[in-house]
């Protein structure tokens, strides 16, 4: 097993005039959820069309699973799985019939696309839907039958192209839900999105892009860790003294403290969880704690200062 199941370098993508991918470093580590983030016209989609083989890189590498090309192998393509943006589904089909058409094109024997087709309506919930027509399916489920459409083949790889997207809350907690069960089955999960909420919930790692080009990229911990403000903590107190505003201004990680009537805000110079120091503190310069509140930053602020200073 490689160690990235997706790494580009220097990719680029140009359309006449207009650079949709531009030079772009990609690394995806195997057995993980990755979100790829941007704004609408990012380069996501097509990002994901050269990682499939559907578009022709300008320059740059594509490396999938290991090998050159990526998806412009036939056999490395057989081993991804892909559910674009908004599939389009035939709607005369029934939800069992349209697997069974994906896994006779993946060379399935009968007998196997027949249990395959069971066993992912099964675990996208749709088994007493099966038989239905996909005319009848709600958003909702048509996301999910895209989803085990998805999963046809045993894909090693499973790219998705804003699955989230158009769905109501009910629905986005259950693509939320099939996602990680699919991660949970060894699957490297490449997940593109701008619902940032939902990418904090369920991916370990991201890479954020804007206008083709590669922000910033890692775990979410350590993106917030590196781009987040210093913590700021606000302690509200029974009476505020100057003993307690000199005591903590002396912690070596303040940056600055503010009295606020019964509260003091402490402006951290550095990231950490400095709340049993705080208290401590506070205790010892004869200080009685109400209520303490730690403010930190999420990913979503994290992507707007991103966007923002490269607009």
């Amino acid at each position: 097993m490689t160690e990235f199941a997706i790494e580009t370098v220097c990719l680029s993508k140009i359309f006449g005039r207009i650079t949709a991918v531009a030079g772009l470093d990609l690394k995806v580590v195997t057995g993980t959820v990755h979100g790829f983030l941007g704004p609408n016209g990012a380069g996501k989609t097509t990002t994901i069309k050269l990682l499939l083989g559907l578009l022709k890189p300008n320059a740059g590498s594509i490396r999938v699973l290991g090998f050159e090309g990526g998806g412009k192998r036939i056999d490395i393509r057989r081993r991804i799985g892909y559910m674009p943006e908004l599939p389009k589904l035939p709607f005369f089909l029934k939800g069992r019939e349209l697997l069974e058409i994906y896994g006779d094109i993946y060379g399935l024997p009968k007998k196997e696309r027949s249990d395959s087709a069971k066993r992912l309506l099964e675990m996208v919930g749709l088994s007493d839907r099966a038989e239905d027509r996909i005319a009848h399916y709600s958003k909702g489920m048509q996301q999910r039958l895209g989803l085990a459409q998805a999963l046809i083949g045993d894909p090693e790889l499973v790219i998705l192209d804003e699955p989230s997207l158009g769905l109501d809350p009910v629905g986005m907690v259950e693509v939320r839900g099939i996602i990680k069960k699919i991660s949970s089955e060894g699957r490297t999960v490449f997940l593109s999105s701008h619902l940032l909420n939902e990418v904090q919930q369920i991916c370990s790692h991201v890479t954020v892009i804007n206008r083709g080009s590669k922000m910033i990229e890692g775990s979410i911990p350590t993106l917030l860790e590196k781009l987040s403000e210093s913590n700021k903590i606000t302690v509200q107190l029974e009476k505020v003294s100057d003993d307690i505003v000199k005591a903590l201004e002396g912690l070596n990680f303040v940056e600055e403290v503010k009295r606020e009537g019964d509260k003091v805000q402490i402006l951290c110079s550095k990231t950490g969880d400095f709340r049993a120091d705080v208290s401590r503190t506070i205790l010892d310069a004869g200080g009685l704690i109400i209520g303490m509140r730690v403010d930190e930053r999420n990913l979503e602020e994290l992507f707007l200062e991103l966007i923002k200073g490269r607009t």
